[in-house]
């Protein structure tokens, strides 16, 4: 179950509690104006808390500012009132935070609750929508919960909130507005292109549109909303009505309206009967974090039942019959110290980010990808900026941007190499990923590595210290001269006796009778790994025909899209001369099980038809994906493995789960995309059920 990572701030007398206070206030006012808080969400938490109960033990100290009890913080005013009060939520970290919360909740309302609303608390900013007669009129923000900000200027840049709804009512419908993953990195290129500096987070970027006037452009944003209540001016029976209907069916009468719901995003709200339902819910939202389309904080949870809400009533913050599970923070505040230049091993040049440690979600996190030379300077990122990293689940830390208003002037521009940093030539700077000229023979051993791996050409003995040797020898200068070692030079080798060189030779010489895809994958195109790798020959059956495909043609290959294809088709032809020579030294030019292209002008089944597919294997037609860790038969069968068993037996594999999947294979650990799978009711099979499936595939 998620916790929160951080306590409370401690604050140990009456001066410190001062300054916490001013620190919260001038903070809750960037945060709820801008979006340019120095705190990141974390931090903010912490502050608060400490205060809260800094004010517990002290309450003639409480001074008047203080956040506590107020809404926004109390840093944010309006001049538009709101028909009835425009509350925040309390929040509670941990299940048994949550399970006091209801006890305390019963013995307000007399009886235990045994309906919630469970959904994701998403991360944005809350607004309202007037409409008067079916047609929106008025956009006003929370403010200080009795007032906000009229808004109305951006109605046409908010998707999900229609002009006209569905019926001719006069109601308010309050919801959040937030840019998701895509909006945002469209709004940095739309705003890096206008001569601005890159938003922090998605929420930042919310923030500054909704309430930008005077600007040359306009991005997109998204509404989901949460509560549907009456205005003056409602119909007296409709009004009557959404006071005494319960919040799912408020949910699903705002959407028949035509309005975008939080009830049916990716991670729809649910209704739960118990603390446990709930509590089950929030481990299954939190699993699924990672991989939603748009960033959530946290768990809303309320009485869904209209009389229970009357009952509880609220506070003067936040509603006494709701509250918000936080969730551990996945972006945080650091300090950008240096970047380093990497080299991979097809002679890419990657710079990351070297951070200040700091913590975030149980990690400490001292590195993060900066993409490519374009993306720090479309960023205008600096060494010393105070930066917004993100990391949610397992995907590599990212730096999102820098904190512009943070800056002191004592930031120092970032240094771009002139020459590769790893063997000193020059550098191909055509695209916005850099590459060394000298392309993989910059980095030798490890293309060599790489395409003697497990699931390349298997080639047992030939290490990375085995290579390292090779290459210093001078034996080996590309991929085709493994295969064309003899026994003497072997043993002249260090540490090379008979029965280490002759297993070598033998391990090579099986390696020529790996597949096409296995071949294919060891050249190690850029764009292409094992899977891809697989598709490609697949689709294909022969060197050749992958040879001669153009663009269009490479784009039929499921997964290869527009921006791919002309890459691969370029690499390819790069690689040319590699490929001719390992063909002459015998290596397998064909994949297996695919059907050879058709003659010119021959009718016949299309390009590389899997021979178990077209012969009905047990996973025909199927999209099946394999989490957590497998055992019995399939134990040690690596992940590629496992991908390859399941396009022999004619299914497709993928890495994600979707609408689309048929079937997943969950093993120990897994985790998120198991949950999915239970979420969209996608047949679940244990590692030992899916290998009876397939036991004539394991013989």
């Amino acid at each position: 179950m998620p916790v929160m990572t951080t306590p409370a701030a401690v604050i140990v007398d009456g001066p410190a509690y001062a300054q916490a206070v001013e620190e919260a206030v001038r903070a809750a006012a960037a945060y709820y104006e801008g979006g340019t808080s120095a705190l990141d969400d974390d931090a903010y938490d912490r502050l608060v808390r400490g205060i809260a109960a800094y004010e517990a033990e002290h309450p003639e100290q409480v001074l008047p500012d203080s956040p506590s009890g107020k809404v926004a913080g109390g840093a944010v005013e309006g001049d538009v009132p709101h028909s009835v009060a425009m509350l925040s939520l309390d929040n509670v970290f941990s299940p048994e935070e949550f399970t006091t919360w209801t006890v305390s909740l019963a013995r307000r309302i007399g009886h235990e609750v045994t309906r919630f609303s469970v959904g994701p608390k998403l991360d944005g900013l809350a607004i309202a929508a007037r409409y008067t007669g079916g047609r929106l009129t008025q956009l006003i923000t929370r403010g200080d919960g009795t007032a906000g900000e009229d808004v109305s200027h951006a109605k046409s840049t908010i998707e999900g909130l229609p002009e006209q709804l569905a019926e001719p009512v006069t109601v308010e419908i309050r919801g959040e507005v937030l840019m998701t993953n895509a909006q945002f990195e469209h709004a940095n290129e739309v705003r890096s292109g206008h001569g601005g500096q890159s938003f922090a987070n998605p929420r930042n970027a919310a923030a500054g549109t909704l309430r930008a006037k005077e600007r040359l452009y306009s991005v997109p944003m998204t509404f989901f909303g949460y509560s549907l209540l009456p205005l003056p001016g409602t119909d007296r029976v409709l009004a009557e009505r959404l006071n005494a209907l319960a919040h799912s069916d408020l949910m699903d009468l705002a959407a028949n309206l035509g309005v975008h719901t939080s009830a049916r995003t990716t991670v729809p709200d649910t209704v739960a009967g118990s603390v446990g339902q709930v509590l089950a819910r929030v481990q299954e939202i939190a699993a699924l974090r990672a991989e939603l389309p748009f960033g959530i904080d946290g768990i809303v949870i309320k009485a869904d039942l209209a009389a229970d809400q009357q009952a509880a009533g609220s506070g003067s913050r936040a509603p006494r019959w709701a509250i918000a599970y936080k969730l551990p923070a996945v972006e945080k505040i650091t300090r950008l110290l240096e970047v380093e230049w990497n080299v991979g091993r097809t002679g890419i040049i990657a710079p990351r980010g070297v951070l200040e440690p700091v913590v975030i979600e149980g990690s400490t996190i001292t590195y993060a990808t900066l993409h490519n030379p374009a993306d720090i300077t479309r960023r205008d990122l600096r060494l010393d900026d105070q930066v917004m990293v993100h990391r949610a689940g397992d995907v590599i830390p990212r730096i999102e941007a820098p904190l512009a208003h943070l800056r002191t002037g004592n930031e120092r521009s970032i240094v771009f190499p002139e020459v590769c940093p790893r063997c000193g030539s020059a550098i191909d700077r055509s695209g916005e990923r850099w590459r060394c000229a000298q392309g993989r023979n910059c980095h030798l051993v490890a293309s060599l590595s790489y395409a003697a791996g497990r699931d390349q050409l298997d080639i047992e003995g030939l290490g990375g210290t085995r290579v390292v040797q090779l290459v210093d020898a001078g034996l080996v200068t590309d991929l085709a001269d493994l295969f064309t070692l003899t026994r003497e030079a072997l043993l002249a080798l260090d540490r090379m006796g008979e029965t280490s060189t002759d297993n070598l030779l033998a391990a090579i010489g099986k390696a020529k009778q790996q597949p096409l895809s296995r071949v294919l994958c060891a050249l190690g195109v850029r764009g292409t790994g094992r899977s891809m790798s697989r598709r490609i020959a697949r689709h294909f059956a022969t060197m050749d025909a992958i040879r001669a495909a153009d663009a269009d043609a490479m784009q039929r290959v499921e997964g290869i899209g527009s921006e791919k294809a002309p890459s691969i088709v370029a690499e390819l032809a790069e690689l040319a001369p590699l490929i001719d020579k390992l063909a002459v030294l015998g290596l397998s030019m064909t994949e297996p099980g695919a059907t050879p292209p058709p003659a010119a002008g021959e009718a016949g089944p299309a390009l590389g038809t899997p021979a178990a597919a077209a012969e009905g294997g047990p996973l025909a037609g199927m999209a099946v994906v394999v989490t957590g860790a497998m055992s019995g038969a399939l134990e040690k069968l690596s992940r590629n493995e496992m991908n390859e068993l399941i396009e022999r037996a004619g299914g497709r594999s993928s890495s994600s789960v979707s609408k689309k999947t048929t079937l997943v294979v969950a093993g120990d650990g897994a985790g998120s995309k198991r949950a999915k799978a239970e979420q969209l009711g996608i047949r679940l099979l244990t590692p030992d059920e899916f290998a009876a499936l397939i036991a004539d595939l394991l013989t």
